[in-house]
């Protein structure tokens, strides 16, 4: 795949692949943490006859740009990328796709989509409702448990880890003998060019600062189990247009219980469960998701 440099109204400059007929709908796909727009590998090769697909290295990753100050990462500037990148590829309107912190961004961009039109259709493969999330990491063991490595990316006491080795370091304190998840599934060459990646210290600071971020709070273990009056739940409309939720059910990091009372939250719902596949659903199992966003954008076309 083919990238270009663009560059965005905020001065931030993307690294971006963008292939597939320039008068066909557009897919915009955002990779997650810690990879890159090579998450959607599968998905840009099976789509990109009939489909223009347009997947960016976002802030932070690789050879985008790098700021190193945390609120340069803040959802609403993440989410103005995305609108950013449409307007300078002169995109009008477009179909939102993430995975992991891309899904969480997409959720963003859908909202805001909506109410401004721009965005028809929504794709997010294992990244949770926010609403939902925010909800459950108060209130269920499970998925407090799996969230504590957030609560180690957020701690600038381990940074030197990261200025000595790279993200893996941090990777590696932060997840133990799980950080392998998928490694069977992924392509050696594949496997090697994301390492790589991993040493470039002001692309770990980068990615890092996505979460350093966020204004999600994830309890300690020893926290109550309930939502305290201090930290009310964000307040998110519903989402009315169609959406594609496809949930791989081995996620370590964010269990099934995710996708309870997502109907309320998303009211034109497509979901789809995968069985056998971990957290990076996209290249873990992409027949499935191919299948998925062939059936969806047929029939939402």
């Amino acid at each position: 795949m083919t990238m270009q440099r663009v560059k965005l109204a905020s001065g931030i400059e993307l690294d971006v692949v963008d292939e597939g007929p320039r008068d066909a709908p557009v897919l915009i796909f955002l990779h997650g943490f810690p990879e890159s727009h090579r998450t959607w590998r599968h998905q840009i090769a099976h789509l990109s006859d009939r489909y223009r697909c347009i997947a960016p290295d976002q802030r932070g990753y690789r050879g985008s740009s790098k700021p190193q100050d945390v609120a340069s990462y803040s959802p609403d500037k993440l989410i103005g990328d995305v609108f950013q990148l449409a307007d300078a590829l002169g995109v009008e309107k477009f179909t939102i796709v993430g995975h992991d912190w891309g899904g969480a961004i997409a959720w963003g961009v859908a909202l805001m989509g909506q109410m401004n039109g721009r965005v028809t259709r929504a794709v997010i493969a294992n990244a949770p409702h926010p609403l939902g999330f925010s909800r459950l990491v108060w209130l269920n063991r499970h998925q407090r448990e799996s969230s504590q490595y957030m609560r180690t990316f957020k701690d600038t006491s381990h940074d030197d880890l990261v200025r000595e080795h790279g993200l893996g370091g941090m990777l590696l304190l932060a997840f133990g003998d799980r950080l392998n998840g998928g490694e069977d599934k992924m392509e050696p060459e594949e496997r090697a060019a994301l390492t790589q990646d991993w040493l470039d210290r002001d692309a770990a600071f980068g990615m890092l600062n996505w979460y350093r971020a966020s204004p999600l709070y994830v309890p300690a273990m020893d926290e109550p189990y309930e939502i305290p009056a201090d930290r009310p739940l964000p307040a998110v409309p519903p989402l009315a247009i169609p959406t594609l939720v496809v949930w791989a059910l081995e996620d370590f990091a964010l269990p099934p219980q995710n996708l309870e009372g997502i109907e309320e939250l998303v009211t034109d719902l497509t979901l789809v469960k995968v069985p056998g596949s971990g957290h990076f659903v996209p290249w873990e199992a992409p027949a499935a998701v191919n299948a998925a966003m062939d059936e969806f954008l047929g029939r939402t076309g």
